[in-house]
Formats: structure tokens, sequence, C-alpha cells
């Protein structure tokens, strides 16, 4: 028997597969291959089904880099929202990494200053060790096959003193308004997505991997484990979202 969720990662009778909702066993193409798809109207889809919050989230996380003449890399950077948060806060530069050519296709296309753009995989950055002074990821180390191997890279790739900011969704902490969330994410998100988004699909996706992600600690515990130290965590819009930061040992 095909589980509701198998039935998503096939592609829900659509014919298009999506990666794996949880940690196991997630393909690394088909995540780019679906935000190759998305590309086209990703702010647009971002901005309706945030409720405009959007925006806000990422302003949190580049300034929570303290990114003040720094050398910040964004990864899972799209089109480079959070990068230009980051020039905006005082970056002398950005290096925007997406796994999606899409993604880094359209921000190239913008045409922004002080932001250099790469195709590569966040497990694997193809960059010197301590080559930055802030590492970024917003809303991308979930879709990451193994988010621990990810963050030992950014480690890797960190200044000692430098920082890390993992903005990611979370599950809001008040019982009543966890419960609406959560019929949000199942009912309300992929309906709205057949109107905004250019993959739908994708936002069923969406929805079931915020289900399925660990919890605070665990992603604190993760960040800890990978090299950095006083790990503090910010929740924001009622714990929607969880800004985690920490200082490279």
């Amino acid at each position: 028997m095909t589980t509701t969720s198998e039935a998503r990662r096939s592609g829900g009778g659509d014919g298009e597969r999506l990666p794996a909702a949880g940690r196991e066993g997630k393909e690394a193409a088909l995540v780019q291959a679906m935000f190759d798809q998305v590309a086209p109207r990703y702010d647009l889809a971002n901005a309706a089904l945030s409720l405009g919050q959007d925006a806000h989230w990422r302003r949190v996380t580049a300034r929570a880099a303290q990114p003040a003449g720094a050398h910040a890399l964004d990864v899972a950077a799209g089109p480079g929202n959070v990068a230009v948060e980051l020039v905006a806060s005082g970056a002398r530069r950005v290096t925007a990494l997406d796994l999606s050519f899409n993604m880094l296709a359209e921000g190239a296309r913008r045409g922004h200053d002080h932001i250099d753009w790469v195709n590569g995989d966040a497990q694997a950055l193809p960059f010197p060790d301590a080559s930055f002074d802030a590492v970024t990821i917003s809303f991308g180390l979930r879709n990451v096959p193994d988010p621990a191997r990810a963050l030992r890279e950014f480690a890797r790739v960190t200044r000692p003193g430098g920082r890390v900011v993992v903005c990611e969704f979370a599950n809001p902490t008040w019982a009543p308004f966890r419960a609406v969330y959560r019929r949000y994410l199942v009912g309300a998100l992929p309906a709205m997505a057949k109107v905004v988004s250019s993959s739908p699909s994708a936002y069923r996706y969406l929805a079931d991997s915020i289900l399925a992600w660990p919890d605070r600690r665990a992603v604190a515990d993760w960040i800890v484990a990978a090299g950095y130290a006083e790990v503090r965590v910010k929740d924001l819009a009622g714990g929607i979202v969880a800004v985690h930061r920490g200082v490279r040992a």
C-alpha cells in the first residue's frame, strides 16, 4: 500500500517525483529539480504563503550574522534575498551558493552588486578552510540530504570567531497555535500554492518536510557538534520560524 507521504514523493498522481520529506532517503537531484521548477515565481509564492512575513524573517537572519565588513557565505541562497540583506547590513562581499542553477540565474539577472553566484552543494562546499566571516542558510537546511554534514562544512569554511545563522521552519511551542498551524500546512498551504506557485507540488513537499523536521534542541545540538559554540535560538511568528545563531569555536 502507498502512504500519503509516499504518494506525494512520487508526484501525487501528476507524474512528478518529489524529494523525501524527512532526512532519510532525500535525493539531492530531486531537490535541485524541484527548485529549478519553482524559480520563476519563487518570491511571489513565498510572500503569499507566508502572508508577507518572509522578507522580515530573512532580514532577521542577515542581521543575526553581524555582517558589517564581513565576507559572508549564504547557502541555499535561491535568487539572493538573504544575500541582498547581508549587503544592506554592511557585508563587504557575499557569496551566494545554491544547488539550483535556475535560482542563481534569476538572482544574477537582477544585477545585485557585491554578490558572487556559485552553483554548488552545501554538503561539499567548494571553498578553502576558514574562508568566511559568517555563514547563513535560510529555509534550506531542511532540504539538504545530510544536514549535520552540511553544518560541518559550514564550520570548516568559517573563520574562528565567525558566525553561523540557521533560519528554518519550526513547530509553534503553544499547543493551540500549533494545531492551527498544522491544519494550515496540510490543507490551506497546498491549495494556495496552486494559485501562486509555478510548481504547486513543491509546496506539498514543503508542508511534509516542515512536519518531519526535528525540534529546536536537535538543530542546536547539530550546530554544536559541527564546531560552533554559544548557540542561541530566537523564535519568530509565534514559533513558526526558529533562528539559530552560533560562533565558530
